[in-house]
């Protein structure tokens, strides 16, 4: 860590918290990043030395739940909500659309869950069928580690059981069959931050891809 400040990032004051973002992200030349529940109420941006912080949450009467946020060092996102948050970048090969999504959690109501995927449903369908998808976020689902029984649309990295979140999402890239979850990293290559303890059983963060698997 570094001096003057916890090892414990609920310890840590928000206003720093980007700041050691910024670092990690540098240290592993990552160009861009997904945030989940950032907590940070309409849309805005902070610029730390390496990246710019965007984010999108809630209004600023409503508490302060969900949000989503991208960290960038290559250009600004497009509009979302306080659960997506995109942005679109372009190369001489072809346009990415890079997504970050933050679902509702298992006990939340089936029309929660049903307007996320509604709300991701649209945005998918707007992009062009030459253009390349990867949505990055935690999206609260368990799709078990049975790869062969969703060959189509399943990584090869997934952990522990199903759960009824996990259905959801296998039904959402099963419908959308360019789109394969799997999860980000596979167990013996996940990247462990200051503060942060992992839970592999979980099997939360994921890494989503036209393309199927991203490796």
């Amino acid at each position: 860590m570094w001096p003057g400040i916890s090892d414990d990032l609920q310890l840590v004051n928000d206003a720093k918290k980007t700041a050691i973002i910024d670092r990690e992200l540098a240290k592993w030349n990552i160009d861009i990043a997904a945030l989940q529940e950032t907590r940070l109420a309409e849309s805005g941006s902070l610029k730390e030395k390496e990246y710019t912080f965007f984010w999108q949450g809630l209004g600023p009467d409503e508490h302060c739940i969900h949000g989503v946020g991208i960290l960038s060092s290559v250009q600004p996102p497009l509009q979302g909500t306080e659960r997506i948050i995109s942005l679109l970048h372009n190369t001489s090969c072809s346009s990415t659309h890079v997504f970050s999504a933050h679902a509702p959690t298992l006990s939340s109501s089936a029309e929660v869950k049903d307007v996320f995927y509604e709300e991701l449903e649209v945005k998918i369908r707007g992009i062009l069928g030459n253009e390349n998808l990867i949505l990055l976020g935690d999206l609260n689902a368990r799709v078990g580690a049975h790869h062969r029984s969703s060959p189509n649309c399943m990584g090869h990295f997934g952990v522990g059981k199903l759960n009824e979140n996990g259905q959801q999402l296998l039904k959402h890239c099963s419908f959308n069959t360019s789109v394969s979850p799997t999860p980000s990293l596979p167990p013996s290559h996940t990247i462990e931050c200051p503060g942060d303890t992992p839970d592999l059983s979980t099997g939360t963060s994921w890494t989503l891809s036209s393309h199927g698997n991203p490796y």
